[in-house]
């Protein structure tokens, strides 16, 4: 038996070097060993309200297919969150703090907000006429003295049609952002003027693909006359629950129809709309920022 295992294991042996050399090449077929040069690695946040947050906004498409292995990007975008609310609740001392991260080369911190501001929900809503400027004015000194660069992002249209002309109700949130940006030489990516323009060169019909979920017939036959129908309430337009097991991930998104959120299509359009004008904005990202 001990001369039958010694025949063995010697028969074993070229097999056990085979697998060797195939998991690793010998040390001789190697380069000589160097230290890998230093990383320029960049950092982009992403602050905002639901037109921005995973499953309703852009931002999550603009980090999946607009940025290199180079940018750590962050989505801290927010459903329903105005100027006001995302610093009350203490998610914008959150995005202070990933933005003081240490190891990046450079930290930017994009700012979008004017779709809750424009609400009246109580804890929610700003007055256009020196508030909304004054919290974004403030947010530009915070992210500055934390020693991240900020851009400002004018808020995203509202896809809404009055015979066959787009309604921008956010229009005038966006000219207060601009004149922010103006007034503190910072950049400003101006998603409202090139939203619009777009939703309007699709028209009504068109522009309701760019929803989380397809409109109701009668929905896209207001469209197709150019005027588009009120919102459902949120709870009606949105798609209904769904049984999920009791172990694993259990939070449900629940998308709906209407004329603000995006579905997979729109993040895509939005997405490399922001892509491409931050690569002005901050030409230092140009090569790694994808179109």
């Amino acid at each position: 038996m001990k001369k039958l295992a010694m025949a063995l294991a010697v028969l074993a042996l070229p097999a056990a070097a085979q697998a060797q050399s195939e998991a690793q090449p010998a040390l001789d077929k190697r380069e000589k060993r160097t230290d890998a040069a230093p990383i320029d690695a960049f950092k982009v946040i992403l602050v905002g309200d639901s037109t921005m947050a995973p499953g309703s906004g852009w931002a999550s498409m603009f980090c999946a297919m607009h940025v290199k292995s180079s940018i750590a990007c962050l989505n801290l975008g927010r459903g329903g969150r105005s100027t006001r609310s995302y610093r009350a609740e203490g998610s914008w001392t959150i995005a202070l703090n990933e933005a003081k991260v240490a190891g990046y080369k450079k930290t930017w911190v994009l700012i979008q907000f004017g779709h809750n501001d424009q609400s009246t929900r109580a804890e929610r809503w700003t007055d256009l006429n020196g508030e909304f400027g004054a919290n974004l004015r403030q947010m530009v000194a915070d992210v500055r003295a934390a020693g991240a660069h900020p851009v400002l992002v004018t808020p995203l249209t509202r896809r809404e049609f009055r015979d066959g002309k787009l309604n921008n109700t956010l229009a005038a949130w966006g000219d207060e952002a601009r004149k922010v940006g103006a007034a503190l030489q910072v950049p400003v990516i101006d998603l409202n003027a090139r939203s619009a323009a777009a939703v309007q060169k699709l028209g009504a019909a068109d522009s309701t693909a760019l929803a989380q979920v397809p409109p109701l017939p009668e929905e896209l036959e207001a469209a197709r006359k150019g005027t588009t129908l009120k919102p459902r309430p949120a709870e009606e337009a949105r798609a209904p629950a769904v049984e999920l097991p009791k172990t694993g991930p259990r939070g449900q998104l629940r998308p709906k129809f209407d004329y603000t959120h995006v579905g997979e299509a729109g993040a895509r359009v939005f997405a490399k709309m922001v892509a491409h004008d931050l690569a002005t904005a901050a030409p230092e990202l140009r090569s790694h920022l994808m179109p």
